[in-house]
């Protein structure tokens, strides 16, 4: 028999040593990721008492896995259109928390005198805390559905987020020779450029992708048709020089927008627990005990570090963003460990080769100790909010409560500020979209034209080629928000707004002409002024288009019905109220939900017997039965027990409706107790009614109310008897029925 490879033994020794440290932890209610970080101490080459792993390079490879597995759950759990829905607040609160605890973290390297890689890697790591032991420690302390964790959840949410973008960033800062704030930006630039572009191309195309193979598509096809979605933008972000990981999250956020998603995420859930235990046991095999003794001091004073600076700076942080002192310390508390994110940071600046080896147990030191105290640190925040309001002047803490940077503007201040911020916005997007489409086709599409036609006309048809695809990019740029509700309501608000709005027109007008002047410039040899003037009459004849106007229309349909497919999809479930239900409570009416009830007499009945609008005045408008949902149900639709029933009426009307859905049921039986069926034994008697006579005739069924479930043959034996056989004296019956009903028949027979 051949020999076991060492990767299979070593993932065996992993996987057995794991399951039992992780049940202990659960035993202890400790968190599992703290679990399987001391497996990893056990099996690792430090441990001389235990069987070790052999070949760590495989485990890493697994762990690599595990990471890009992680943020592809993380994308699923995270919607773009829930940051924006959040407003200001959670994004001060973030960068703030992320800004001090980053700065805190560099100045305390640097006091340990430590270099300047490891100062600003050990920086990343502070500044992160842990969505999962935060999320499992208000869990446990029943405190999850309190106001300050949903603030906290938020802001855990755009850490991780941030962490992806300081993941690229310390990324490029190690390879670079000493970068200087012009490259700094520009990665951060190419960050954005990359994500918003495989954002809307992945929203556009991934959904359609997904709904025309709906039909073909099981559980086993979903989940290996997602991992290799998950593994393609890995492979693709590697290759324009970022992390498979921020490939992965980017392509787990895009799926995350699809009716699939949840599907998705429990399909993947147990390929990520696997991967992601293999990750966190090869975080626990590089903590090194002597490490840990000569960096004790460190570890120490790391912990204080995070501990303080999270409940000073954190608290200060949700203050500024808009909270009440009260809040702001409960939040600020709550964040106070590292976890996760600050191992997958430490394992980048390992495998980059920048940071010192012993900062990766100091991490993972840190992080454990941490986890232990976040109950403590959380229960703690009260008592000194309490210390702290007693010991403070009132006008002091008035003040403090009243300190934000989230400050909401006048009236027309907010609608310029709402139309600039969507031109904006659709201007970045379309202009990402042109750019990228002009370079695709100048770097495949160009040089494979040139091999087929002259120099000259291979230039004019490629160019005329990306003129039609980034026409209704270019149109968009200009006439977007141009009869938008703010910019009417600007235009005749004051005179004095019409000049700024024209120039908004002229900004973006001189955009999209520059992208048909590069164009022009890379493919010809035209004058400058040539070139102006072509570009500008191009962008004229694309904003005066009816088909290219109907075609951009088209596209941007598609796309925001992607976006929405989740909340079509949640519509549709009835897990959420339809979007036209704001237009309604306009008019003093709304949409209600009603189940009618197991018992209700209204079950059976068409809505043209149960006359709903005339008896109470409301509109059906669906009714949700299971997964199926019939909208605009006819007069001959039945109603079935637990069908919910959306209607439409006034506070009065659907008052009315729900009192008669509780009224109308069935009483309860008096008589419960002779509703028991009882099977008897019954002897076919010469004299009776039934011999001589079928099954159908003899109406045991329909008069006595009772059935035949066999007919005995032998001791052991019951067949079943045919409604054409007729019953014959001496025949042996069983019947099924109730007490009385076996009565009637018996004193027939």
């Amino acid at each position: 028999m051949s020999e076991l490879p060492y990767l299979v033994k070593d993932l065996a020794l992993i996987l057995i040593v794991a399951g039992v440290v992780t049940i202990v932890f659960k035993k202890l209610k400790q968190p599992l990721v703290l679990g399987y970080v001391v497996a990893g101490f056990l099996v690792s080459p430090h441990m001389p008492y235990t069987m070790s792993v052999v070949d760590r390079a495989d485990i890493s490879t697994w762990g690599d896995i595990g990471v890009m597995f992680l943020l592809f759950s993380l994308g699923l759990d995270f919607s773009f259109k829930k940051i924006l829905k959040m407003g200001m607040t959670p994004v001060i609160a973030t960068c703030s928390i992320v800004f001090c605890m980053m700065m805190l973290g560099i100045v305390t390297g640097h006091a340990f005198g430590w270099s300047r890689m490891d100062c600003i890697f050990l920086g990343g790591m502070l500044a992160m805390s842990s969505t999962t032991i935060i999320y499992k420690a208000l869990d446990d302390l029943g405190l999850r559905q309190q106001r300050f964790a949903g603030i906290v959840m938020s802001v855990l949410i755009l850490e991780d987020i941030l962490a992806i973008v300081l993941m690229v960033m310390l990324s490029a800062l190690a390879v670079g020779n000493n970068p200087d704030g012009g490259q700094m930006l520009g990665s951060v630039m190419k960050i954005g450029f990359f994500l918003i572009l495989w954002f809307v191309v992945g929203i556009y195309l991934i959904p359609w992708m997904l709904r025309s193979m709906r039909k073909l598509i099981n559980n086993e096809t979903l989940l290996i048709v997602s991992l290799g979605l998950c593994c393609a933008m890995a492979v693709l972000s590697t290759k324009v020089g970022f992390s498979s990981a921020f490939g992965a999250f980017v392509m787990g956020s895009i799926l995350a927008e699809t009716v699939e998603a949840e599907r998705i995420t429990k399909l993947v859930e147990p390929v990520k627990n696997l991967f992601g235990a293999v990750f966190f046991v090869s975080v626990g095999m590089l903590v090194d005990p002597e490490v840990l003794v000569d960096y004790a001091l460190p570890i120490f004073l790391l912990v204080l570090t995070i501990i303080l600076g999270q409940a000073i700076f954190g608290s200060l942080s949700f203050l500024i963003s808009g909270q009440s002192l009260k809040s702001a310390m409960q939040c600020g508390f709550s964040m106070a460990q590292i976890g996760e994110f600050s191992f997958i940071i430490a394992s980048l600046g390992l495998s980059l080769g920048v940071i010192g080896k012993f900062l990766y147990p100091v991490v993972v030191a840190v992080s454990v100790i941490t986890t232990f105290l976040t109950p403590y640190m959380i229960r703690a925040a009260n008592p000194c909010y309490g210390l702290l309001e007693r010991h403070l002047p009132a006008k002091w803490t008035a003040a403090l409560n009243n300190i934000t940077l989230s400050r909401r503007p006048a009236h027309t201040g907010r609608k310029w500020k709402s139309l600039l911020m969507q031109m904006a916005r659709n201007t970045v997007i379309y202009a990402i979209l042109s750019g990228a489409t002009i370079a695709l086709m100048f770097t495949f599409c160009l040089p494979f034209v040139r091999h087929i036609l002259p120099h000259w006309w291979a230039n004019g048809v490629c160019g005329a080629a990306t003129l039609l695809l980034i026409a209704p990019f270019l149109r968009a740029i200009v006439m977007k928000k141009n009869h938008s509700e703010e910019f009417k309501a600007l235009w005749a608000e004051s005179t004095y707004n019409r000049p700024a709005l024209v120039f908004t027109i002229l900004v973006r007008l001189a955009v999209a002409s520059a992208f048909v002047f590069y164009i022009c410039n890379y493919l010809t040899r035209f004058t400058n002024a040539l070139m102006i003037s072509i570009a500008v009459a191009a962008v004229a004849l694309m904003v005066i288009s009816r088909s290219l106007k109907k075609r951009s229309i088209r596209m941007e349909r598609m796309f925001m019905r992607n976006l929405r497919s989740r909340e079509i999809e949640a519509e549709v479930m009835g897990r959420k109220r339809p979007l036209y239900e704001g237009k309604l409570l306009d008019r003093d009416i709304h949409i209600a939900d009603f189940e009618v009830p197991e018992d209700s007499l209204w079950a059976g009945k068409t809505l043209r017997q149960l006359e709903l609008r005339s008896r109470y005045g409301v509109h059906v408008s669906s009714i949700l039965r299971g997964i199926q949902r019939i909208n605009i149900p006819k007069g001959s639709t039945i109603v079935f027990p637990c069908d919910r029933i959306q209607a439409i009426g006034s506070d009065e009307q659907l008052t009315a409706l729900s009192s008669a859905i509780g009224r109308e049921v069935r009483p309860q039986d008096p008589d419960i107790e002779k509703r028991e069926m009882k099977l008897r034994q019954a002897v076919i008697s010469g004299g009776g009614a039934f011999a001589g006579k079928t099954m159908k005739e003899s109406g045991i069924r329909d008069v006595y109310n009772c059935m035949v479930v066999g007919l005995e043959e032998g001791k052991e034996n019951l067949t079943l008897v045919d409604p054409a056989r007729r019953l014959v004296k001496g025949d042996v019956i069983w019947l099924v029925g109730e007490e009385e009903d076996l009565e009637r028949f018996s004193s027939d027979n």
